[in-house]
This record gives C-alpha cells, sequence and structure tokens, in this order.
C-alpha cells in the first residue's frame, strides 16, 4: 500500500470536480458491448491484485495504475503493459475513457479520494474500510446516491464460494433460526503501526457478519474484551461479541500474537450447524445435522412434563462441493455488473457502513472497560462532541 497522499496531484483531486446473489454455480454474466473503463488508486500490497483481476474481467478496460510512486506503478504494470502509469489523481478524473475508480490506499486516504472520484461522475470501488469513520462513509454513501453511481466496499471475503453459500443455506431457512456465530482469525503478525488487531482484522468477519444475517436480524449491542501483553501501545489480542437483535451472540476472537494461523466459522441454527473452515481446501464447509432440540411449549402433555424437554440431536454432517473461485475476480465481475445493470452491489456503501458502525462500537467498548456499547452510540457521540 501507498502512504497517505500529501503531494500537490492528491491534494488537488480532492478538490476535482441491495442486489443481485448469484448462486455459486451461476453461469458468467453477459459481457456488456463497452467495457467499463477502470483506474486502479494505490499500488501497494492490493492495488496490484486489483490489477491483475481487473485485467482479467472481460466487463472491465483497465486504463491507467495511479500511486505517488509512479514508478512503483509502472513496475506492476511491467515493461510492456498498455496501461499507462501516473502520480496525477487530476489527470485519472478527468480522463473521459474512465468510468471508474478502485481505491487500494490506506484507510485515512479513502474519503478524500472516493469523494473526489464521486464528484467525477466516477463509479468507486474501496478497500475496506470504506473509510476511518461511519460519519464519513455516510456521506459518501449519500453523494453516491445523490449522483446515480455505484460505491462499492470490497469486502472479499463475501465472495468466496463457501461464504456465498453459507448466506444462501442462512437465507434460505435451512439451518433454521441464527443461534449463534463465532468466529477465529488468529495468526503469528503483523502487528500494525497505526491500528489496533480490532480494526485490523474483525472488518473481516464483521463483513461476513452482515452478509450472512438472515433479514430482520441485525446487531444491537458491542462488546469487547482487549489485551497489549507485548507493550506495543494498541490491543493485540481481542474478544468482541455482539448482540442480536434476536437473543443469539456473535463472537469474533482476533489475535497477531498467535503462532498458529486458524480461521474459522461457525454459525449455529435451530435444525443446523455450519462450519466453515477457510484453510481447509478439502472441506472448507461443512453442514451439521446436530444439535439441541427444545419442545415445543402446546405438544407438552403430562408424560413429557415428567421428562427433560430438552433433546440432543446426532444427524449426518455434509460437505457441500463448492467450485474454487478467486474472491476478487467475483469482486471486480460484480462490479462491472452493478454499473452496467444499474443497481446496488451486493457489499455496497450502506454496508460498508454498518461495518464501520460496529468497529466505532467496538472501540468505545474497549476505551469504556468492555461496557456493551449499542449500535451507531458511537456515532451519536462524535455527532454531539462536534
Amino acid at each position: 500500500m501507498t502512504s497517505e497522499p500529501q503531494d500537490d496531484h492528491w491534494q488537488a483531486a480532492n478538490q476535482a470536480p441491495g442486489g443481485h446473489v448469484p448462486a455459486p454455480d451461476e453461469p458468467p454474466r453477459p459481457v456488456p458491448e463497452r467495457p467499463v473503463g477502470l483506474a486502479v488508486v494505490g499500488a501497494g500490497y492490493w492495488g496490484p491484485k486489483l490489477v491483475r483481476n481487473a485485467q482479467q474481467t472481460r466487463a472491465l478496460r483497465l486504463h491507467w495504475l495511479c500511486d505517488l510512486d509512479e514508478a512503483k506503478a509502472r513496475a506492476v504494470l511491467g515493461e510492456y503493459s498498455t496501461v499507462e502509469a501516473t502520480a496525477s489523481y487530476r489527470r485519472v478524473l478527468a480522463d473521459e475513457r474512465v468510468g471508474a475508480v478502485a481505491v487500494a490506499t490506506p484507510a485515512g486516504a479513502h474519503y478524500a479520494l472516493v469523494r473526489a472520484a464521486l464528484e467525477a461522475g466516477k463509479h468507486v470501488l474501496v478497500e475496506k474500510p470504506i473509510t476511518t469513520s461511519a460519519a464519513e462513509a455516510e456521506e459518501l454513501v449519500d453523494l453516491a446516491e445523490r449522483r446515480g453511481l455505484v460505491l462499492m466496499c470490497d469486502h472479499t471475503f463475501c465472495y468466496t464460494p463457501a461464504v456465498r453459500r453459507i448466506r444462501e443455506l442462512v437465507h434460505g431457512g435451512e439451518i433454521g433460526d441464527v443461534q449463534f456465530f463465532d468466529s477465529v482469525r488468529i495468526n503469528l503478525g503483523l502487528v500494525q503501526p497505526d491500528v489496533d488487531v480490532l480494526w485490523d482484522l474483525a472488518p473481516h468477519d464483521l463483513s461476513i457478519l452482515d452478509f450472512v444475517l438472515p433479514p430482520g436480524v441485525e446487531p444491537v449491542g458491542v462488546s469487547v474484551q482487549g489485551a497489549d501483553p507485548i507493550g506495543a501501545g494498541r490491543a493485540c489480542v481481542a474478544y468482541l461479541t455482539v448482540r442480536l437483535s434476536n437473543g443469539a451472540l456473535a463472537h469474533c476472537h482476533v489475535n497477531w500474537l498467535s503462532p498458529t494461523k486458524v480461521r474459522t466459522t461457525l454459525i449455529g441454527g435451530s435444525r443446523r450447524t455450519l462450519v466453515w473452515d477457510d484453510l481447509n481446501p478439502q472441506a472448507r464447509l461443512a453442514v451439521h445435522d446436530r444439535g439441541v432440540d427444545l419442545t415445543p411449549p402446546d405438544q407438552l402433555t403430562d408424560e413429557i412434563r415428567h421428562r427433560a424437554l430438552i433433546s440432543y440431536r446426532v444427524g449426518e454432517m455434509v460437505a457441500p462441493a463448492l467450485v474454487e473461485q478467486e474472491a476478487l475476480r467475483n469482486v471486480m465481475a460484480e462490479f462491472a455488473a452493478a454499473i452496467t445493470e444499474g443497481r446496488a452491489p451486493l457489499t455496497d456503501g450502506r454496508a460498508g457502513v454498518r461495518v464501520l458502525q460496529l468497529l466505532e462500537a467496538a472501540s468505545l467498548s474497549l476505551e469504556l472497560g468492555g461496557v456493551t456499547v449499542p449500535v451507531g452510540a458511537a456515532v451519536r457521540a462524535g455527532a454531539e462532541a462536534r
């Protein structure tokens, strides 16, 4: 990733002018007659991945790679690339061939870059988090909606075949009512210099939670316990709990200090439980017909009243077949499709706002010693302070 924009080009740029859910095995979308012209901003860690996937997406045509370090951008593109490299964001936004911009810079630069692109009439794909505050994100969402532009968040994990299938199973009612969500995202490093482990790792799990929750179930409160055992000056280990509107709990464990890497998510339902192990390519997703049944009150008889009302269900485990696909390729295809079809993308700007509201509530809870903070309370507190 590049550093936060500081030069005249980037400062000038700041002054420049719910959707279709494809099945994992859905055939490719038709390619529009005129591919959407695209510019990628940022040649750091994520930018080159966007470049590669954009060039392999027939519905997009990449014209520019923009970075403060133009030499780095040229190195990413290679000697024979037809894509142009530049350090001038103003030049990119002035190009009439460019209909969309993909932003892959540090989060602190997102607001200015995304706003400039929207004001220039460009659709925008932005890396997570959409901005560093929910209030700023809401401004961008409102601006995009007023101008009829697509604003999409690159919540990459939501475009993996496993998570898309999880969403289908949850929304389709196959697992019954959601009873718990439990995720573990731990590894050794990298300790970030500007954010804590919550803002580094938890956005992945919170975006997945937002993506798969069924309609009518939403987060209402957040509490966090965190620790800094190595003296890094920020939380390196954290346990985040989200209380849901249906009474269920979602729990996320994030950790920079674990010697082993774990990426698992369990979603328990009243009928079935889903287990997603992203590090197990042989069986990433398993559906367990195991759980606890409670006899409904209207079915109680005198005989049943004298016995335990709880019974344990032990059934089969099924591992659905999933077609291995690169998630970022699906991100780029969804971005292009949302633009050409004139609809909201699966992970639109409002999804980005909801994730930021959870992160801000989590930070406030951590600051207050782990108390439960209502979702949106941090936004309201900030507005009152201003």
